[in-house]
């Protein structure tokens, strides 16, 4: 069965917190709290205090690090055992050029469900809101939110928006006040710096937690001492109010976790698994409305599926499939240039007009009048622009006659377009598109289908005044 975590971010846009050391010793009481609880950490900060306070031994120069796991490699060989219990991945300078992999905000859900990690994994994050941050956000199935000041309480609105933006529920989030000095004391209904703070924070709408961490000398003290190491609360401070905070706010923690039934990465799986069975319906679907022959000549694709190098589908949807690579470029080199096949420059020609083809798409519109019938024939680049237009005349298509000349171009208007009693399909058109003939089919997988449809629609915008 696979592994999901229960991912808690620690988040705040002022520097100056406390929030590495609630990161890093919220991790180390979990642990301890809880022998047989994986519990991961890892930062975005650049300031390497995870590094330094949980590595057994230093960085090799392969060692693997945060910048490895956005890049998607697996979590055996990302997470290092580090002290006290606590599996940690290495801090990275190298994330600025990440952020080009994390323009959707649930790339790091997508990463963590799925890595393979369980347990807890603690997330530290830069002060500031950049994607990183958000995905962290986003990621979390609590985020904790220290405050230690009205400047840093003010920041929070930040985070909050962001989370009404994208319609997320905020009943992860939750500020905790840090950093709390016991001898500032004031006049008055709000009596101390914890009480102030949660009266605005609850006046605001923010969940604040029972929970505070206190102002220390002694704490203080571990991050800054003749050794040049960082200490643990749980070892080194066991007879300071802050000890008993944490045990509290590890409790808390827990108990969140035992009551959810499933973490925000294994739902998030979940969607994934039931969309992409979704996208397989789909395609299965797609291949099923496939005609079965090649419309130019004939053939069934199925006994001769090599060079199917286009696609096609009329602008109605109605008729769609492949088309022999061959077949196109010889029946654009008929249409398009009057040339027939036993002609000493076909070949050459052809292999022009192949190539071309093979890098636009080709829209094919008949006009079909009272006297004279002909196409509107363009070319335009993948992105919608127009590249080439010609108008080809159609003698005798109306009336079913081939002239050995526009055979091809007349079987596959009258195959794709035809609609009642043989008449062609008011206001349809064909459009072409160039494939991969070594694997054609790529071109129903979802993504590539609804770049066509995007296409395809601008097409039409295009092509409407003429209709």
């Amino acid at each position: 069965m696979q592994a999901y975590p229960y991912t808690i971010t620690i988040s705040s846009e002022k520097g100056g917190v406390g929030k590495t050391t609630l990161a890093t010793n919220l991790a180390i009481y979990l642990k301890a709290m809880r022998d047989d609880l994986p519990v991961t950490i890892f930062s975005f900060d650049n300031h390497f205090t995870i590094d330094k306070m949980f590595e057994l031994k230093k960085r090799g120069a392969e060692s693997a690090d945060v910048h490895a796991l956005l890049m998607g490699e697996q979590s055996g060989k990302v997470v290092q055992a580090g002290q006290y219990g606590v599996g940690f991945i290495r801090s990275s300078t190298e994330l600025g050029d990440i952020h080009e992999r994390f323009k959707g905000p649930m790339t790091l859900t997508r990463i963590l469900a799925e890595s393979g990690i369980s347990g807890i994994v603690i997330i530290d994050t830069r002060p500031d809101l950049n994607i990183l941050t958000q995905n962290a956000l986003y990621a979390a199935d609590r985020v904790l939110i220290p405050v230690k000041d009205l400047p840093s309480l003010e920041n929070c609105k930040n985070i909050f928006a962001l989370f009404d933006q994208r319609g997320i529920d905020k009943k992860s989030l939750a500020l905790i006040p840090c950093l709390i000095d016991s001898r500032i004391k004031f006049e008055g209904v709000f009596k101390d710096q914890k009480t102030l703070l949660r009266a605005i924070a609850v006046n605001r709408g923010y969940r604040c937690l029972d929970s505070y961490i206190s102002k220390s000398p002694k704490v203080e003290s571990l991050n800054t001492n003749p050794e040049g190491k960082i200490y643990p609360i749980l070892t080194h401070a066991r007879g300071t109010e802050v000890h008993g905070q944490f045990l509290e706010i590890a409790r808390d923690i827990l108990r969140s976790m035992d009551a959810t039934k499933e973490s925000r990465a294994c739902l998030y799986h979940t969607w994934l698994l039931e969309k992409e069975a979704h996208k397989k319906e789909s395609y299965l679907a797609r291949l099923e409305g496939l005609a079965e022959r090649c419309l130019i000549c004939g053939a069934l694709l199925e006994d001769k599926p090599e060079d199917r190098s286009f696609y096609f589908e009329t602008s109605d949807r109605s008729a769609r499939g492949f088309l022999h690579g061959k077949c196109v470029s010889s029946m654009l080199c008929s249409a398009l240039y009057g040339l027939q096949e036993q002609d000493p420059t076909f070949d050459a020609a052809r292999t022009v007009v192949a190539d071309k083809a093979s890098r636009a798409v080709s829209l094919l519109m008949p006009q079909v009048g009272n006297e004279a019938c002909r196409l509107d024939y363009r070319q335009f680049s993948m992105t919608g622009e127009q590249l080439f237009q010609k108008n080809v005349e159609m003698p005798g298509f109306e009336a079913g006659e081939f002239n050995g000349l526009h055979d091809r171009l007349y079987l596959l208007l009258n195959e794709a377009l035809a609609g009642f009693e043989g008449a062609l399909r008011k206001e349809s058109w064909l459009s072409i598109y160039p494939v991969n003939q070594n694997n054609p089919e790529t071109v129903l997988h979802e993504e590539s289908y609804k770049a066509i449809h995007r296409l395809q629609k601008r097409l039409g915008e295009a092509v409407k005044p003429t209709i």
